[in-house]
């Protein structure tokens, strides 16, 4: 159960530190997508 709590606990350290990392590749994946959907009409 220790072991969980910390891993947990240096996950939730990680998305803290990277959330705008992590939303800049959403944004461009999104984008990607859209691009490709938009190509194929």
């Amino acid at each position: 159960m220790q072991t969980l709590q910390h891993s947990y606990n240096g996950l939730s350290l990680v998305m803290a530190l990277n959330w705008d990392r992590l939303l800049y590749v959403t944004t461009l994946a999104i984008a990607l997508c859209a691009g490709a959907w938009l190509g194929s009409l």
